[in-house]
This record gives C-alpha cells, sequence and structure tokens, in this order.
C-alpha cells in the first residue's frame, strides 16, 4: 500500500514509514506565534521552566491582528513579545510585514515537506507549498517552542479532484466556498485535504493559498497542494532549496475521494453565520450592506485586488457603503501601489489601510454596529465575528466584493 503526502512527510519527519492514524512525536521546522495567541504561549512556556527555545531561527514572530496597537493591554502584548524575542534572539518581524499567513510563505520561513505549526487556526494555509502545517493551541505551542517537536495524529487524507475551467469572474474562492458548503463545517474534522487535478496544477499560488487557508472551515488539519514548478518558482530567491518530488501514491490510501468540475461553480456566498451556509449569488442577490471588506490573509494579494480593480472599472463604490482595502503584507501593498491600484480604490471611495488582519476578526477597527451588514473576502462569518453579535457577514470573492460595493447591494460580478 502506498502513502499520502501527509504519511510522506511524517514519515520522512520520523525516519519510518508513517500511516494515518498512528500517533506519532515529530519534529517541526517552524513555529509561528503572533500578537493575539503569543503572550499565551510565551506565559506557558515560563510555567514549564522553558529557558531558551529550542531553535530561534525556527520560531517566527510577528503583529499582525492589533496593528499599530489598538489599546494597552495589545500594547503591552507587544512590549511583551519584544522582551521574549530579544533574550531569546528570534528575529521578530513586529508590525512592518503585514499578516502571518502571507508573510510566512513571502519569507521563505516554509517549504515543501515542511512540518510547520502556528498559534491561529488558518496556519494550514502554508499548505499551499506543499508543506504540512497546522493551528495548534497556546499549550501546544508552548512545548512545541521548548522542545521543537510535537504530538501529532497523522490524519487520514480526503483528496479534492478539480477539473475543468473556472468561468469569467469566478474563482478560488468559490472553489473553496463551494467545497466548504458540500463538505460541511465538519466534514473533514481531523482529516488532512489534499488538493489536486488540473483546476489546481492550472492555478496560480496566491489562488492555492486562498484554498488552502480556508481547509481549516471544513475541520480540516491541512490543506495541502502537491509541489509543482509554480512552487518552485515561488520559492526561488526566498529560502535554499532543492527541488523534489512530493505527491501521494497511486495506491495510497484516502478516506474519501471527492470530484468537482469547476467550471459547473457559480459565484459563491457564505450566509451568516457558518461558513458553510453557502449558495450561489444569485440567492442573495439585492440584499442591502453597509460595509466591503477586500483583504485578509484569505484574499489580500495583490491578485485579489487586480481581480476588484478589473470589477470596479472606471465606476465608483456606492456613496453608502464603507469600502475598507487592506492588503495582506508589506509586499503586497507595494504591488497594488506601484500598479496603481490604489489610487484607483482611493478615488472610487475606499479606504486603504497598512498591512494587518483588518476588520477580519472584529479587533481593531471596520467593527460594525447592531443590524449593520459587511460582505467580506475574508474566511469567517461567525456571529460577531467583526462586530456586534447582532451583526451579518457574507463571504465572497473579491470580484464579488467589488461588484456588491459598485452597486451597494450583493451584486453577482458577472454583471457589473
Amino acid at each position: 500500500m502506498g502513502f499520502t503526502i501527509t504519511e510522506k512527510i511524517f514519515s520522512k519527519h520520523c525516519k519510518r514509514d508513517c500511516s494515518a492514524g498512528e500517533v506519532v512525536m515529530a519534529p517541526v521546522d517552524g513555529c509561528m506565534i503572533h500578537d493575539i495567541t503569543g503572550p499565551l504561549a510565551i506565559n506557558v512556556f515560563h510555567e514549564m521552566e522553558g529557558e531558551k527555545v529550542f531553535d530561534p531561527d525556527k520560531v517566527i514572530m510577528l503583529f499582525d491582528h492589533q496593528i499599530p496597537a489598538d489599546s494597552i493591554s495589545a500594547a503591552e502584548n507587544h512590549v511583551m513579545m519584544r522582551k521574549f524575542a530579544k533574550e531569546q534572539g528570534i528575529h521578530n518581524y513586529d508590525i512592518k510585514e503585514g499578516v502571518c499567513h502571507q508573510v510566512v510563505p513571502e519569507k521563505g520561513r516554509v517549504k515543501p515537506g515542511d512540518i510547520v505549526v502556528g498559534s491561529d487556526s488558518h496556519t494550514c494555509a502554508y499548505g499551499a507549498l506543499g508543506a504540512f502545517s497546522t493551528g495548534i493551541g497556546s499549550t501546544d505551542m508552548a512545548y512545541a517552542l521548548k522542545f521543537g517537536e510535537l504530538y501529532f495524529r497523522i490524519p487520514d487524507t480526503i483528496k479534492i479532484e478539480a477539473f475543468g475551467k473556472f468561468q469569467s469572474r469566478v474563482g478560488p474562492k468559490d472553489l473553496i466556498l463551494n467545497l466548504a458548503g458540500d463538505i460541511g463545517a465538519d466534514g473533514a474534522t481531523y482529516r488532512a485535504l489534499e488538493f489536486t487535478g488540473s483546476a489546481f496544477s492550472d492555478m496560480d499560488i496566491p489562488g492555492r493559498m486562498t484554498c488552502s487557508n480556508m481547509a481549516i472551515e471544513m475541520g480540516a488539519k491541512a490543506g495541502i497542494v502537491p509541489p509543482d514548478k509554480k512552487t518552485w518558482d515561488y520559492l526561488k530567491g526566498r529560502c535554499e532549496c532543492t527541488p523534489f518530488s512530493l505527491s501521494s501514491d497511486s495506491d495510497a490510501e484516502f478516506f474519501e475521494v471527492k470530484s468537482y468540475d469547476i467550471g459547473e461553480i457559480n459565484p459563491k456566498v457564505a450566509v451568516p453565520h457558518n461558513v458553510d451556509n453557502v449558495v450561489d449569488v444569485s440567492e442573495v442577490a439585492g440584499r442591502h450592506i453597509d460595509q466591503v471588506f477586500i483583504g485578509s490573509c484569505t484574499n489580500g494579494r495583490y491578485e485579489d485586488f487586480l481581480e476588484a480593480a478589473e470589477v470596479l472599472g472606471d465606476d465608483k463604490f456606492a456613496d453608502d457603503v464603507r469600502v475598507i482595502i487592506v492588503p495582506a503584507s508589506k509586499d503586497e501593498y507595494l504591488k497594488v501601489l506601484k500598479a496603481g491600484l490604489i489610487e484607483k480604490f482611493v478615488d472610487a471611495g475606499a479606504l486603504v489601510e497598512a498591512p494587518c488582519c483588518g476588520p477580519c476578526m472584529g479587533g481593531a477597527f471596520g467593527l460594525l454596529a447592531p443590524g449593520e451588514v459587511s460582505l467580506s473576502t475574508s474566511n469567517r462569518n461567525f456571529r460577531g465575528r467583526q462586530g456586534s453579535t447582532e451583526s451579518f457577514v457574507y463571504l465572497s470573492s473579491p470580484a464579488t466584493a467589488a461588484a456588491s460595493a459598485v452597486k451597494g447591494k450583493i451584486t453577482d460580478p458577472r454583471e457589473v
């Protein structure tokens, strides 16, 4: 019997053949902590009488959720983490680079075949580069920081085969929302999703990041795309690595195999208050919106803003809609800036903020009042996610968000 990608990654790290279902202690190649959950992990690290982290070069620290500090407690957390980084010799990206799940790949801190853990649920995003990456709690992170290894139960794998071509103004976000609606919020609990087929081999790295990022929204531990030439090209100049082949064996055993023709997928919208409550945009078209947020680790890249700008065209955003644009990282911000897109968005009536998580978590700014409605390109629409528990968050692609921002109501991007 052959092995899945996930089984191969754990087998290499454990230096023996490993199969799904086994509980193993595996070394990790990276530990990512940020300003929200990092302080909790550091406190537990001290409670465990940790003195030195296992390898400062494998600890990735940055601030992205509440930056610049929006409260005294946030500022205190920043100070505490800066002190820890200095004591431990950890490079701290601080508030200067952007959202963790964009910055880690950008800086070459993850590569195919790695095992990377992060104290953030969307750490599964790095699976876009062929890594096994997953979110863990603060106690587990403290252990990983101290010992450089962690217990894992190797997950079964659900193979997603996607083929065909997207319709105009339909893309990876619509695909992953479609999967969430089909599989359900707990349909892949503690399993790995393996994204395969011509749709993924044709997809660029930003699109793969969008899909891997939201694997957790189906309960998955990881969302892995087999590395290919696009992966290795992306990593050139970012880290030292030699291309190698990493794919599941033809006789590997999958928990389930699901196939999709992406040409049949229409623009999708996740309706409050669950990510798997997904409908075609036509079913909610015309609903009033108060705010549109285009950004986040899911859809805050140059390609997302280019898509939004193409839908915007020479139009302006509706007067009664607040449009908030937040690139996911400094690098993405500069690409958008140099392409003239920021000027275009500002002229159209948008507010452009510095790279950070923005309104996604309802923490720093862009909060919703009771009864208000947001259409967001982020990854979660739980009750109260972006402000009041009496507000409503819909999720969509950048194209649908831009079209809706122009019309002032949820709109099919193919009609703009």
